[in-house]
């Protein structure tokens, strides 16, 4: 008998504990469930990923050391530096935009991109300056590209993958050159702002990115509108 009754308090301790780690995980999957209303003040991270409900990565919140390296076609980009800040990703899942921003006693930048579907930026907000020898090198405004269906960002990677297979860095180099030639797989075609020489207005290049008209106020306050032909030199200045 006295066996019995030992037997029956330790099923009830047993009971007991069992309850209380039911109601626990009641209470932890309520809390789950209902972490749509939880209240942040303050949230320190190095890094945050906005995801939809599928769990798809829609932005990259990050520091420099963790920020993402992009995805393209699906496929996430080797490991590369990039500024702190945002960057952003369609309904694919590819990297569409971002802000980013860094900066320090030589040099300091903030661009705000925005890409073209499946390649790199066409539209750019930027302010760049540069402290070189003592002599301080800034530019701001608004930028514009052109980027050439022909070359989207998926086939520039898969030819810069195939590049690094060749295991010969002279022809790894000159392939990254070819590709870097304005109008080859991308072209800048307008500038508006203020430039490194301290001339503010708008500056436009032809479709391979060469300057063709220039309308700003120089450094001594003079306005000018120059036309350049397709070498760069100067056909007409006023």
């Amino acid at each position: 008998m006295e066996n019995l009754q030992k037997q029956v308090k330790a099923l009830k301790i047993y009971a007991g504990v069992l309850t209380l780690l039911v109601l626990a995980l009641m209470i932890m999957v309520f809390r789950q469930n209902n972490s749509d209303n939880e209240h942040f003040k303050h949230i320190t991270a190095e890094r945050m990923d906005i995801v939809d409900s599928s769990g798809k990565i829609r932005m990259a919140i990050s520091n420099r050391e963790r920020q993402h390296p992009g995805t393209i076609g699906g496929k996430e980009l080797p490991k590369r530096d990039r500024p702190a800040g945002m960057i952003f990703f369609n309904d694919d899942g590819d990297e569409c935009g971002g802000l980013v921003y860094d900066g320090d006693k030589k040099s300091a930048s903030m661009t705000y991109s925005i890409d073209q579907y499946q390649n790199d930026q066409i539209m750019q907000i930027q302010y760049s300056q540069d402290k070189d020898a003592g002599s301080l090198q800034r530019s701001y405004g608004l930028k514009l590209w052109d980027k050439y269906d022909n070359f989207p960002t998926v086939k520039v990677v898969a030819y810069a993958d195939s590049l690094k297979k060749l295991n010969d860095t002279a022809a790894y180099n000159a392939g990254i050159k070819k590709l870097q030639q304005p109008g080859v797989i991308t072209a800048e075609r307008l500038f508006v702002g203020k430039n490194t020489k301290g001339e503010v207005g708008l500056f436009l290049r032809d479709d391979k990115g060469k300057p063709r008209l220039k309308i700003y106020i120089n450094a001594q306050n003079q306005p000018v509108i120059e036309t350049l032909d397709d070498k760069g030199a100067v056909v007409s200045s006023k």
